[in-house]
């Protein structure tokens, strides 16, 4: 069946995707806002308005809120991004109507209180504190800034001891208020759901709210550039990231499958050549991070620091050599791997509903994945050999390098081969 879209009188959206006889639901409410629509002053508190809310809401406790999801089977849960934050209950088949209220409560109605906050102040800065002790997190957020420097997207999510510390009860809440406005929240819910039982709880605890969300936010800009850190490891960690396409664009799939070729498994190019020819990485992958208007092309590498630079050269040649069209056995062995993976994830209740409240925010409408399985289908080689040479036309790139000095020549490597 394809789930269904309502929209409430105030603006929320509700997705209902019944599985019949599945015995357990699962209910994500979604607001399309997060860390990018923060201003320098606030980075970070969209995070810690996450964190805040389920330290009491409602008249529940912060033990109550958990304790009253896990007494009836079920779990909660909630995560910030840059476009935006989800609040999460998986549950017994007749769990909906209890999870519906308690993530009512932290959305709407959070008691934000002040010491709470200073404690949750202290919590946050020890998790900006473990990134930062953390070469694979800190890494790829020098990578980012150095993408998207000056913009929230190249902030990170969790701020700044010092940006969270301007935080308020009451400036909190008012941001409470911007960021999970009605118009931009969908409340979605997959499993043992009833359509018509979906739509009342919605009505009931979703119905009535009020507010202005923020506005759309900035269109990004990718500025590319260089961070390095020399830091004592035993392996150098490597991240190169190349403007590409946004969710939005038409060759969104082209992206998916360009990343998936050049290093998403390991038949691909840079698994074969990187670490099983030349031993040059145990760990080197791609990937492809799409935003509303903007996306990039990224790799990763965990190397030995004498490898570094080598390993730099190999990267950007097999980058550049996919501008020449991929033959036909490679291209379908990574249709295979997208449509394997896209598919698979719909076997789980909660995938599907954060999909397609996801799908509601960007599109307006939940996609037929037969339909987006069919468009994957139709990307040809040309397609991605175009798209390759339109990234590596902007001639820009950010790079980050971690690790022992040796290592830093790697940035040198990738800046000539790709913003030279």
């Amino acid at each position: 069946m394809t789930p269904r879209v309502h929209t409430l009188g105030n603006g929320v959206r509700v997705v209902c995707d019944p599985l019949p006889g599945w015995q357990t639901v699962a209910l994500s409410v979604v607001a399309g806002r997060g860390a990018r629509f923060e201003d320098e002053h606030r980075s970070g508190w969209s995070h810690l308005l996450e964190h805040m809310v389920f330290k009491g809401a409602g008249g529940r406790s912060a033990r109550d809120i958990v304790e009253v999801i896990e007494a009836e089977g079920g779990h909660i849960n909630a995560a910030t991004g840059y476009e935006r934050t989800s609040f999460q209950v998986r549950a017994l088949k007749d769990g909906l109507d209890l999870g519906s209220a308690v993530i009512a409560d932290l959305v709407q109605r959070p008691a934000m209180d002040d010491g709470d906050l200073a404690r949750e102040k202290q919590v946050v800065g020890q998790e900006i504190a473990e990134a930062a002790d953390t070469p694979d997190d800190l890494v790829f957020e020098l990578a980012q800034a150095a993408a998207f420097e000056g913009q929230p997207l190249g902030r990170p999510i969790l701020g700044t001891p010092r940006s969270i510390g301007r935080a308020t009860p009451e400036a909190l809440n008012a941001w409470r208020a911007a960021l999970y406005g009605p118009e931009t929240l969908v409340v979605s819910a997959a499993g043992a759901v009833d359509e018509d039982a979906l739509l009342a709880l919605a009505e009931r605890d979703f119905g009535a709210g009020v507010g202005s969300a923020l506005p759309e936010a900035a269109t990004a800009v990718f500025r590319g550039g260089v961070r390095t850190r020399a830091k004592r490891l035993e392996q150098a960690n490597v991240v190169l990231l190349l403007p590409a396409v946004g969710v939005r664009d038409p060759d969104y799939f082209a992206l998916r499958l360009l990343a998936e070729m050049l290093g998403g498994g390991m038949a691909s190019r840079l698994f074969q050549e990187a670490r099983e020819k030349r031993g040059l990485a145990y760990a080197i992958d791609a990937y492809s991070e799409t935003y509303a208007d903007t996306g990039v092309l990224g790799v990763f590498a965990g190397c030995d620091a004498a490898d570094a630079a080598e390993l730099a050269q190999v990267t950007a040649g097999e980058i550049q050599a996919l501008t020449a069209p991929v033959g036909e056995a490679e291209l379908a062995r990574a249709k295979a791997q997208l449509k394997g993976a896209m598919f698979m994830g719909r076997e789980s209740a909660l995938a599907r509903a954060e999909q397609a409240a996801g799908q509601v925010l960007l599109f307006g409408r939940t996609l037929d994945p037969e339909a987006v399985a069919t468009e994957v289908d139709a990307v040809t080689p040309g397609q991605i050999a175009a798209l390759t040479a339109r990234i590596l036309g902007a001639r820009k790139a950010a790079v980050a390098v971690l690790g022992p000095r040796p290592a830093l020549a790697a940035a040198d490597r990738f800046q000539a081969a790709f913003a030279g």
